[in-house]
């Protein structure tokens, strides 16, 4: 009984330790060559056996060999991740290269760009005309001619550089633009101003002097009681001379009125603007036609000098 359950303890077989170091030592030789390699997509050699078996098994299986004492069996191998444009895939796969996105302008940009050209032109165009009626003599309006001209090309051409001044870490040398440009900015808004102002004010007056169907009765009313006084009072002041005198005085009130009237709607759009708004607010806001004339005036002056600010909107990228 004793020699049968001594035997049954003896292994069947049991491997060489000279055969156990060699495989160990061939296996750490190659781990070692394919850390030396160079090659992104190299797939080390191994038998069919060891393709079918995952490599989280791989693993365990090498860490209980090892403590045991066995031979290691064949890890896997881990390729470091190119640093250009190439993603490290999993074994046995082709490594896909994805190009660097480059960002592009959209349809926005361009329509600025262009707005801002042409607000900038129309404002080259009415600071030069501004300029140059200021000119007592033909040289002197030319010269001030050169003046706004060149005034408005600076306020279009600094804010673009004086961003990328900023950008680029010279503080300094960003401020000292953005200070011209503010100069040459309110330069260019005061000769908006002027250009603006006097355009309006001559279409007004020439609205507001024009004959209407109101004003050409009131006219011809008022001719008939000067007409009747004269006849009344030429043999003398009385009762009848003072009649027509009252009338004549009424005749001139209504054609005051009627004249009143046309200039009230030569500027129709401060008008309608003034009942919109009182509309709007239910009779709480109550402006006044010269507010939104000082309004209008502003807008009309500022708006064309603000191309410089336009285009460096849309040369940046969002």
């Amino acid at each position: 009984m004793a020699d049968e359950s001594t035997a049954s303890v003896i292994p069947l077989h049991q491997a060489p330790l000279k055969k156990a170091n060699k495989r160990a030592t061939r296996a750490k030789v190659s781990r070692q060559r394919r850390k030396k390699s160079t090659a992104a997509d190299f797939v080390p050699p191994a038998s069919d056996s060891d393709q079918l078996i995952p490599v989280e098994f791989l693993t365990a299986d090498t860490n209980s060999m090892d403590a045991n004492g066995g031979a290691p069996a064949l890890r896997a191998t881990t390729c470091e991740p190119v640093a250009d444009e190439t993603t490290a895939m999993p074994l046995g796969v082709q490594t896909v290269t994805t190009p660097t996105a480059t960002p592009t302008r959209s349809i926005a940009s361009h329509v600025l760009a262009v707005a801002a050209l042409g607000l900038a032109g129309v404002g080259i165009i009415i600071n030069g005309w501004f300029a140059r009626s200021l000119g007592s003599t033909e040289a002197a309006g030319w010269l001030f001619l050169a003046v706004g001209v060149a005034t408005d090309l600076v306020a279009l051409a600094t804010p673009l550089c004086a961003a990328h001044l900023w950008g680029t870490g010279q503080r300094s040398t960003a401020l000292v633009a953005w200070a011209v440009w503010l100069m040459t900015f309110v330069f260019a808004v005061t000769a908006g101003i002027g250009f603006a102002s006097e355009n309006i004010a001559d279409v007004t007056l020439a609205r507001a002097s024009r004959p209407t169907p109101a004003i050409t009765l009131a006219q011809a009313a008022l001719a008939d009681a000067m007409a009747a006084r004269d006849r009344e009072c030429k043999g003398g002041v009385g009762k009848f001379c003072r009649e027509r005198e009252a009338t004549v005085a009424e005749r001139r009130q209504a054609v005051d009125a009627a004249m009143h009237s046309v200039e009230q709607t030569a500027d129709p759009q401060t008008d309608a603007a003034v009942r919109i708004v009182a509309w709007l607010s239910r009779g709480m806001l109550q402006p006044t036609s010269n507010d939104f004339a000082m309004l209008r005036l502003i807008l009309l002056a500022l708006l064309p000098q603000i191309g410089g600010i336009l285009l460096m909107v849309a040369r940046s990228r969002a």
